[in-house]
């Protein structure tokens, strides 16, 4: 059954434009209503989750009324993490959980996701059902079956608390002075408040959400607000997060920037020497540093590549049994804590290293030497793919060819906007210039035609 409304996370796209309109929302939230749903019970609920975005309070009303119409009790929790919500789904026994968010992006875009009742995103198989149930006739509850929809006011606190019993016990961060961008998000009241009842000196940075500044030159994908503020007050670590927290990239004293991979890698080598990190094993995307994989087998570790996206990351470590794994990006997935990627909780566990071993950031952020790597982006029209154009693939084949044996390049379609991404990596920085400049001018003439 194949997906057409849902993306690599969820369904997502401009606010108040299709499919991000309140009638599609609507629509979605009677069909993820009747799918959960089931016949001759009662007692049925879901959560729902929002970020700070100004079309999180039109798509959370409407995602309410498709869902009470086929008889879910609705419990809001208002702007928390996207983690958090997976966390109360399982903890407060929902059916389901939605958190609407488009995570990093502007705030002229939404997104909505769903979490099954053990927490985790739904599979994509789930996906495609609730979307076939969305283009068909939706039966609605019997009048006296309608469901009911109230506030949950204590359920960022819940989170919080459940997030400091991750920092080991014997530990606090009374001397550390952190740095902690919010990007004017989900996170922008839990994020400093933890860090504070554990004892660091918080500076907060992106705490001031007025539903269109979320992720306006802040947060995970904009670092030097946060690095500037690293320098400024002379603090021990920056914590940037983005605008649903389930991202984190961390800054060093000199406002350095270390992403995912470099997190992983810290983790990966300390879980494994506490043998802790099970089946020896890093789950990472295919586009994970080179050196990241060097780094891992010299440990004698294995690396498990997948294809971009964290539910795809969660997917494979279930299959496998393995409890850490995450995105360059700065999803971090530790299933010994969390159902997806918790921004905050990976910061504390890259806290808790400096904390037991006295280190400085600098030190801790530079695990291995990263082969070097070029991406960028080219926007295309919707309803376009310019990488079916025969010029384009022809230029993929030659720069392959130039490319092989001393890197590798990879070329995919964004899951959540209109981008063609170009990635490379290769150890001749020239080279690794060159291919990828060629590569981005056959798709940027090939969109040209579609405009």
């Amino acid at each position: 059954m194949t997906r057409k409304l849902f993306g690599t996370d969820g369904v997502r796209g401009r606010a108040n434009t299709y499919p991000m309109t309140a009638e599609m929302a609507l629509r979605l939230g009677a069909a993820a209503g009747r799918y959960f749903r089931r016949e001759g019970s009662a007692g049925h609920r879901v959560v729902i989750g929002k970020d700070t975005r100004l079309s999180g309070y039109m798509l959370e009303n409407a995602l309410t009324a498709g869902l009470t119409s086929t008889g879910m009790n609705v419990l809001l929790l208002g702007p928390v993490p996207t983690p958090a919500v997976g966390f109360l789904t399982r903890s407060m026994r929902a059916d389901l959980g939605v958190m609407i968010s488009a995570s990093h992006n502007p705030h002229e875009d939404n997104g909505i996701k769903f979490f099954g009742p053990d927490g985790f995103k739904l599979s994509d198989e789930a996906e495609a059902e609730i979307e076939a149930i969305v283009q068909g006739d939706i039966t609605p509850a019997e009048p006296a079956l309608i469901g009911r929809a109230r506030r949950i006011d204590d359920g960022r606190g819940r989170y919080q608390e459940f997030v400091k019993t991750t920092f080991p016990a014997g530990l606090r961060l009374d001397g550390l002075k952190v740095v902690i961008d919010c990007a004017h998000g989900a996170a922008y009241k839990a994020a400093p408040e933890v860090l504070w009842e554990l004892g660091a000196e918080v500076i907060s940075v992106g705490v001031s959400p007025n539903g269109t500044n979320i992720n306006d030159q802040v947060g995970s994908t904009h670092t030097k607000a946060a690095a500037q503020a690293v320098l400024e007050h002379g603090a021990h670590l920056g914590i940037s997060l983005d605008g649903d927290a389930d991202r984190v990239m961390i800054l060093d004293e000199t406002g350095r920037v270390a992403d995912g991979d470099q997190i992983m890698a810290l983790l990966a080598s300390r879980w494994a020497q506490e043998g802790r990190l099970k089946g020896g094993t890093l789950v990472a995307t295919v586009m994970s540093n080179l050196g990241l994989e060097r780094f891992l087998t010299h440990r004698g570790l294995k690396l498990e590549r997948t294809a971009v996206g964290d539910r795809y990351v969660v997917e494979a470590m279930r299959r496998g049994g393995w409890n850490l794994g995450g995105e360059q990006s700065g999803h971090i997935v530790m299933t010994d804590y969390a159902t997806t990627g918790d921004g905050l909780i990976a910061g504390l566990q890259f806290l808790a290293e400096m904390a037991r071993t006295g280190q400085p950031a600098s030190r801790l952020v530079d695990q291995f030497p990263t082969v070097p790597q070029l991406l960028q982006n080219i926007r295309y029209p919707a309803g376009s793919n310019p990488l079916n154009v025969a010029d384009v693939q022809a230029c993929i084949t030659a720069n392959e060819q130039r490319i092989l044996g001393k890197g590798r390049i990879l070329i995919r379609k964004s899951g959540t906007e209109p981008l063609i991404r170009v990635m490379a990596e290769c150890e001749d920085p020239d080279l690794l210039a060159d291919v990828v400049q060629d590569i981005v001018a056959a798709v940027e003439k090939a969109t040209l035609a579609f405009a």
